[in-house]
């Protein structure tokens, strides 16, 4: 276990180890440790919609997803939302392997345009903050009504630009995290938890 993690339980933030939970499949042998199994998963996302839901009421937002990473994140969060929505989806490139390159790259922009309109970018984590900051700038260029992050993974340690998240499913630490949509060398996203990745595997 991880010692001091920020992790979510029943509704709250709480400091120390992660609880003893196991995930609802068989371990892949890859994976150090589970942080976050799929009931976890559910409930917190279950709450982002919510707050979403409330925020943004007669609004009819639109909710743009970062492919590939958040598309499991959005499909769960959309599902769970109570109010009219729309999705778009944009793909970027900043990552090779474990590591970013530092340049980002728009591999597909909207196909909407989102002028006037309420935007909620979904990702499923942000760390350098480098691809959400060039993101932002990108969609703020064509003048929506507002624009918010929601973010299901927030990796604030290894910030190199600020961005602000309005909405945070889990803080974690400095560590490599895959499943759940996220990836090394586009293995893993099928993955039905958060796991840590074990160094041997990378």
């Amino acid at each position: 276990m991880i010692p001091g993690y920020l992790f979510y339980r029943m509704g709250e933030y709480s400091v120390g180890n992660l609880p003893p939970k196991m995930p609802t499949t068989t371990l892949h042998p890859d994976i150090q440790e589970v942080l976050f199994d799929a009931d976890v998963l559910r409930a917190r996302i279950k709450e982002l919609a919510a707050s979403l839901s409330q925020d943004y009421q007669g609004k009819d937002p639109v909710l743009v997803g970062v492919l590939k990473g958040s598309a499991l994140f959005l499909a769960d969060l959309v599902r769970e939302m109570t109010i009219p929505c729309t999705i778009d989806f944009v793909s970027m490139a900043s990552y090779e392997g474990e590591s970013s390159t530092g340049e980002v790259r728009l591999l597909l922009d909207l196909r909407s345009n989102p002028h006037g309109k309420h935007v909620v970018i979904v990702e499923d984590i942000v760390d350098t903050g480098l691809s959400l900051s060039s993101l932002m700038e990108n969609i703020k260029a064509k003048r929506p009504a507002s624009v918010e992050i929601c973010v299901l993974l927030d990796k604030k340690e290894t910030r190199k630009i600020p961005v602000s998240t309005k909405y945070v499913g889990f803080e974690i630490p400095n560590k490599f995290v895959i499943g759940y949509g996220l990836d090394y060398n586009e293995k893993y996203r099928q993955l039905p938890y958060v796991g840590i990745l074990k160094d041997s595997a990378i």
